[in-house]
């Protein structure tokens, strides 16, 4: 009987400790101190410094021989020869793709490379993606775009889908995004006031409840992943072997082998209006 009485003791303790205040705060790392920067596989000692012994030389010029800074730093610096790879640059970005609700130009190119990839895939015309926001993982900088920022933005092992579906159903999903979360979508536009689908357009003409659409998603939204139910109704279902970083990675090391910049742009694919348009989020 000694641990019951022991643990009651405990939670009494506890529930008579006065309430303590916490407040949180975000500090940029943006190496004031040491002039670090991010690197890439070929600027390790211009961006990360170098280790002598037990003395630490930042980008800066700073000499650290003490305390914990030198040992970090090369904890730092032996691992990045096992990161070589993921550090490689592979493309360039002129401006920085913030992920935006409930558009943006990083979200627009997702959604209309799905559509291409996918229509190349199934052989068949894709008229429209739909594609979830919690999908895309962090941002695209501005500048070099290394292997590692890519992979950091897609890490999910999603299948790109090919499904065919009636206008009526599609209008049932354009419906529910609009009352709960907007979600990338491709092909489309759409707008949506006070959570209500107020209009939309695929192919440039209105929906059309009675045709039946291509359309282009990834596995996880196929049977309720984010609360969407992409198959339910599909007149066909293809799911393509490989994942979705498998299309994306290939795609951007063929712009940059063309010369041409990772960027994108918004289009107003899709416009929000009313007393909700601001809470449309992930």
């Amino acid at each position: 009987m000694k641990k019951p009485i022991l643990l009651f003791l405990f939670l009494l303790a506890a529930l008579s400790v006065p309430a303590r205040d916490f407040k949180w705060s975000r500090t940029l790392m943006d190496g004031s101190r040491t002039g670090v920067t991010a690197a890439t596989a070929n600027n390790v000692p211009e961006a990360l410094g170098t280790v002598d012994g037990k003395s630490y030389k930042a980008p800066n010029g700073r000499v650290f021989r003490c305390g914990a800074t030198p040992a970090v730093a090369k904890l730092l610096l032996d691992a990045q020869g096992a990161m070589a790879e993921v550090k490689e640059v592979i493309a360039y970005a002129p401006e920085a793709m913030p992920v935006e609700y409930p558009e943006s130009a990083l979200s627009n190119w997702y959604a209309d490379l799905v559509m291409k990839a996918v229509e190349e895939r199934a052989g068949k015309p894709v008229s429209c993606s739909v594609l979830n926001f919690g999908g895309i993982r962090c941002d695209m900088p501005q500048g070099d775009v290394l292997m590692d920022d890519i992979m950091s933005m897609f890490p999910f092992r999603n299948q790109l889908c090919y499904l065919e579906l009636t206008g009526k159903d599609i209008r049932v999903i354009l419906q529910q995004l609009a009352a709960t979360s907007w979600q990338a979508v491709g092909g489309i536009r759409c707008e949506v006031k006070d959570k209500k689908l107020v209009s939309a357009t695929i192919d440039g003409k209105p929906l059309d409840d009675k045709k039946v659409y291509g359309v282009a998603t990834v596995n996880f939204l196929l049977d309720g992943g984010d609360d969407i139910f992409m198959a339910r109704n599909a007149k066909e279902l293809q799911i393509f072997d490989g994942y979705l970083l498998d299309i994306i990675l290939p795609y951007v090391r063929q712009l940059t082998a063309d010369g041409k910049p990772l960027a994108y742009q918004k289009d107003g694919r899709i416009v929000i209006t009313g007393d909700d348009r601001d809470s449309v989020r992930r």
